[in-house]
């Protein structure tokens, strides 16, 4: 079903979305709501999740002036407002990424506009598509890195020791983030499941993924962002860990050229994360339709080593 069809009702989600969609829209107090969220409504959600909300307002576009010519990214950038179609999942998605990260999406359309300013604003530049594709189906993936062990630091040797105990089956993320990227599916999904939502605590930026996840299908595929934190980060509220992430993602996207470089992105199968489908069994996994192989020469990410 093509998103604009699908009902902003309560049952159809719980029964048809995946679990990332229905959890988002519940942490948010929109999933019981009976019309659909207008900007209003999502303004109001800025004021209650931050105290001092900076990012740029979100404007119904319909309220526009008829003439408005200005382009998308450029109206963000010198309003200080985000144009938001009504009724539209689409847009819908977008404003709730912006309630999640407002200091990556901010950071995104000032890179945006500079090569507008540069370059204007058609065609986009290679950055600009990269930045465009991240913003789109990004796939954020907190790795919890442990905290240096100094000589004479025992103190700190012990937390790290201790962190290492209470995570069953730690693994090497280094080398979990190299399968991942050589596409040895097995070993990510199955045989070090319990890393996700542990160690790797992924979550979807780019808001066409979460768009498509109201209707899943095989095939659907997000693109990975590796992003460092430090270690408890799964053990925070999941408020808290967004606004840590935030943080993290401005330094790391930094420390990437600022999509100046590639290759950046990997893709990612998305309804291979654990509970992120109803349907995950061996089967399923096996499926090398959906679970593709790397491809012969394909160039590794300047992501890793991370």
């Amino acid at each position: 079903m093509q998103s604009a069809h699908i009902p902003f009702c309560t049952r159809y989600l719980k029964a048809s979305a995946s679990k990332p969609v229905i959890e988002l829209l519940d942490e948010v107090g929109l999933l019981d709501s009976n019309v659909f969220p207008d900007s209003c409504m999502l303004n109001a959600l800025a004021q209650r999740f931050y105290d001092k909300w900076s990012a740029p307002v979100f404007k119904d576009q319909g309220t526009f002036d008829a003439d408005e010519d200005r382009y998308y990214e450029t109206i963000i950038n010198e309003d200080n407002t985000v144009p938001t179609r009504e009724e539209s999942w689409h847009d819908l998605f977008n404003a709730l990424v912006w309630l999640q990260f407002p200091k990556t999406k901010k950071y995104l359309n000032t890179l945006h506009v500079k090569d507008i300013v540069s370059y204007g604003a058609n065609p986009r530049t290679e950055r600009r598509n990269r930045i465009t594709h991240f913003d789109e189906c990004g796939i954020v993936l907190a790795v919890e890195i442990p905290a240096p062990s100094f000589k004479n630091d025992q103190k700190n040797q012990k937390q790290s020791a201790t962190y290492i105990d209470n995570k069953l089956n730690a693994v090497d993320v280094t080398q979990w983030l190299n399968a991942l990227a050589n596409h040895q599916w097995h070993d990510v999904f199955i045989q070090s499941r319990s890393v996700w939502h542990n160690q790797v605590t992924p979550f979807i930026f780019g808001h066409a993924n979460l768009e498509m996840m109201l209707s899943p299908f095989i095939g659907l595929t997000g693109k990975w962002l590796a992003v460092p934190v430090a270690q408890g980060f799964s053990e925070l509220d999941k408020w808290e860990q967004r606004q840590v992430l935030d943080e993290a993602m401005l330094a790391r996207l930094n420390e990437l050229n600022d999509f100046n470089s590639a290759p950046l992105l990997k893709p990612l199968p998305l309804l291979g994360v654990p509970g992120w489908h109803n349907d995950q069994t061996p089967a399923f996994y096996a499926n090398k339709d959906y679970f593709r192989p790397i491809r012969v020469n394909a160039k590794p990410t300047i992501q890793l080593p991370l």
